[in-house]
């Protein structure tokens, strides 16, 4: 069972909240490093590990009660001025945070989480003390603001009360005086030791009150760290979290009051067939039905953008974990980088920006590994020696775009070909007919890494594929442009939603097929005239790019039974190619059904158009994936005078 039986609400708010708060604070923990005098940051700070304290203590998560108080009375400190902030101490704040958010994932599991590490909570107490390293970093307050020493005598622990001795012992890492009672005589050892008790005098003030409702209520057996029991429910607690989200009450608000304007339509409408199956058909009573029925389509229209919208939320949730991501990796790396983030208000569906999570993180370790020079590099360039690296947000029609760029090195296109042929990514002959754009795509190939040596960063070539395979799984695009010198970006194109899929309808005969309209880049006819050959491949040039003729019969493997008319310039996986046709059917925004239990490869999905007809969605990637060792087709096959094979 689980260890929060009947308080599953209550841990699902807390872990919601909790989450989003420790984002916060790390992304304000990176803004303090640059400012450690701002007292407004150290004040947010210092609220949201009260306010993760107080969630914890309700879910008698008493370890993380423990780690959250020391913290935030280290910011108490620093925020009054007692302490300075410095390099050693921000350490310690950083470890502190990372051990809050295992504990938020123990808890995720439906498990208390078990202690701190000990060293840490040592290094956290003597930061506090302002004893870190052995070099005090305590401001002097005066000796009117020190409070009474407490009553530590035996008399106090007989009495039942807690061992305020062996607290403050474990506080202060010292070991109790054993100086005579009533010696006026203070070794320089037992005047340390006073000062430290002084300054960590607040630390144990403030955990009197918790230590006494622990003494009270005691534990449960299920509250103790490594509770054998069994842990049920696990799973029912993470969909749980999976199948939440937080909606503003105004967009419920619009869909409660567009649903009852829907129903005083379809009253009327009622009324209105009432009345033609009556006899009366005057055009008075036409015109009102025809009134009712563009005023049912609007409103139907306006519901489904307002349903859609609850499912939207803000991607400045997902961006705030990613300054100390940017942060923690330049550090180790010797770089000074900056992560600027923009269009945090921007929002998108809700289960795009779970999936969105790995391939930005792929992205800003790229930028910092690959993309930034060292400091000293950058100043022998004449360049800031702080490098940038930004993560933009922005909704252009009905797309989101997101760009991660830096002012780095940049990528030079004839030394990503190479090295794709020194791994035998790809041939002599496809490295002679690749454009910059083409050769820039090449990083996305599974085990390509210009990395000679594998580090715990990069170097297996896996990381950029996982960029691009997330990205396509949601439907999206992704985009290089670089400029040795300059730096480099990727702009991200992804769809507003996963529910409604815009597609472009094209025909092959009188089949009508649907493919996602994020891939279509231009439509354009095909002249014969302009239909080249290469390699035995028929090919066009479209404003200097080479780019494969595919007929749309050949990926699907249906006979060919008429010259294709049409050409649909695409961009799907790392490839450009033209998707040669027959004709068009449109453009249309469907809602996509699953084939249950039943999937052919090339097969996304399914959707029913306007006239009730069904068509396939195509997986433009299965389908290049299927063709193999398949070049294309010949130029012969677009010739009306040479005979197609079926």
């Amino acid at each position: 069972m689980s260890d929060f039986q009947g308080m599953e609400d209550l841990l699902q708010d807390f872990l919601v909240e909790g989450t989003d708060l420790l984002s916060s604070v790390d992304n304000k923990l990176v803004e303090l490093e640059k400012n450690p005098r701002d007292h407004g940051l150290l004040n947010d700070i210092f609220r949201g590990f009260h306010t993760i304290k107080g969630g914890a203590g309700f879910l008698s998560a008493l370890e993380l009660v423990t780690l959250c108080h020391l913290t935030e009375s280290l910011f108490d400190r620093l925020r009054n001025s007692e302490l300075i902030l410095n390099r050693e101490i921000m350490d310690v704040i950083m470890d502190a945070t990372g051990s809050v958010r295992d504990m938020l994932g123990t808890l995720e599991r439906g498990m208390q989480p078990g202690p701190a590490s000990p060293d840490m909570l040592r290094t956290l107490e003597m930061a506090v003390a302002g004893k870190l390293d052995g070099k005090s970093a305590t401001v002097s307050v005066p000796k009117s603001a020190s409070k009474p020493a407490p009553d530590f005598s035996a008399s106090a622990v007989a009495a039942g009360g807690p061992d305020w001795g062996s607290l403050l012992q474990a506080v202060t890492d010292d070991a109790p005086s054993t100086a005579p009672v009533g010696s006026v005589v203070v070794t320089p050892a037992q005047a340390e030791a006073e000062a430290e008790a002084s300054a960590s005098q607040t630390i144990v003030d403030e955990l009197v009150a918790e230590q006494i409702i622990q003494h009270a209520v005691g534990r449960r057996s299920i509250d103790k760290p490594g509770y054998p029991g069994v842990l049920a429910g696990r799973r029912d607690i993470e969909k749980i979290r999976d199948n939440t989200i937080r909606v503003d009450t105004s967009r419920l608000d619009q869909v409660l009051n567009l649903s009852g304007e829907i129903g005083l339509t379809k009253n009327r409408l009622n009324s209105l067939r009432s009345e033609i199956l009556s006899g009366t058909s005057n055009s008075d009573t036409f015109a009102a039905f025809d009134q009712a029925v563009s005023q049912l389509d609007m409103l139907v229209g306006d519901l489904q953008s307002a349903v859609m919208k609850t499912r939207m939320q803000p991607i400045g949730r997902l961006f705030q974990k990613y300054p100390r991501i940017a942060r923690d990796l330049a550090r180790g790396m010797g770089k000074d980088v900056e992560l600027v983030l923009s269009g945090e208000d921007t929002e998108i569906d809700k289960t795009m920006i779970e999936d969105l999570s790995d391939p930005i993180i792929h992205l800003i370790r790229n930028a910092v590994d690959h993309g930034v020079e060292l400091p000293a590099e950058r100043l022998s360039l004449g360049k800031p020696e702080k490098s940038e690296v930004r993560l933009e947000a922005r909704q252009e029609g009905d797309h989101i775009v997101l760009i991660v760029s830096d002012d780095g090195k940049g990528m030079q296109p004839e030394k990503l070909r190479a090295r794709a042929l020194e791994k035998g990514l790809i041939t002599d002959e496809e490295a002679n007919s690749m454009d910059d754009r083409q050769s820039f795509n090449l990083i996305f190939l599974p085990g390509f890494s210009t990395m000679d040596v594998v580090s715990d960063v990069s170097g297996r070539g896996v990381g950029m594929d996982v960029v691009r395979t997330n990205i396509h799984k949601l439907n999206g695009t992704i985009d290089i442009r670089s400029a040795p010198g300059e730096g480099t970006a990727f702009t991200i194109s992804l769809p507003l939603t996963l529910a409604i899929l815009p597609v472009l309808l094209v025909e092959l005969g009188d089949q009508p097929f649907a493919v996602p309209l994020t891939l279509v880049r231009e439509i354009l006819p095909i002249d014969v005239d302009q239909v080249q050959e290469v390699g035995g491949s028929a090919i066009m040039v479209v404003r200097g790019e080479v780019l494969p003729l595919l007929p749309l019969s050949t990926l699907l493997g249906w006979p060919t039974e008429k010259i294709p008319e049409y050409g649909v310039l695409m961009q799907a996986a790392e490839k450009s190619f033209i998707l040669a046709i027959d004709g068009f059917a449109g453009r249309e925004d469907a809602v996509i059904k699953s084939l249950e239990g039943f999937r052919p490869e090339g097969v996304a999905g399914v959707t029913t158009l306007s006239n009730g007809q069904i068509v396939l969605i195509l997986d433009m990637k299965e389908l290049l994936r299927a063709l193999g060792d398949i070049r294309g087709v010949p130029r012969s096959s677009f010739l009306p005078e040479v005979p197609i094979a079926a």
